[in-house]
């Protein structure tokens, strides 16, 4: 519906996430979009990257579910 709307791109997770995760990763999602003039890809990659590097959100449940969709640029 998104999309339909006009979205052309969206981060989505392919199952039920812990929503403290989804924050953090979103917070550095976009911290990495913004504030480090990131594209979409790099940005959530190095998202991912950042919560397999914290202990307590290593395991691929926590970060592997996000995918980007649309427009990657």
């Amino acid at each position: 519906a998104f999309m339909y709307a006009g979205a052309s791109s969206l981060v989505v997770s392919l199952w039920s996430v812990a929503d403290a995760s989804t924050a953090e990763l979103m917070q550095h999602f976009y911290k990495n979009l913004v504030s480090e003039s990131m594209d979409k890809t790099t940005a959530l990659r190095e998202a991912k990257r950042t919560l397999i590097e914290t202990a307590s959100t290593s395991h691929p449940f926590y970060w592997a579910p996000f995918v980007l969709v649309g427009r990657t640029l």
